[in-house]
């Protein structure tokens, strides 16, 4: 089985290594409430989706 013959340096190991991190997930804002919400998902702010109410949401 073959064996590396020299060490790999931090910065070319760190160079493969940057696709690897994760991603913060994509926020749109709220047209009704104005919260930051995912797309294509039910505000959980005020519980409306494209303009329309789809859940209660109770007021604490």
């Amino acid at each position: 089985m073959a064996l590396p013959k020299r060490r790999h340096s931090k910065s070319r190991r760190d160079k493969r290594r940057t696709h690897d991190r994760l991603s913060s997930p994509q926020t749109t804002l709220c047209p009704q409430c104005n919260e930051p919400k995912l797309p294509h998902r039910v505000c959980l702010g005020c519980g409306t989706y494209k303009g329309k109410t789809v859940l209660e949401v109770k007021e604490i």
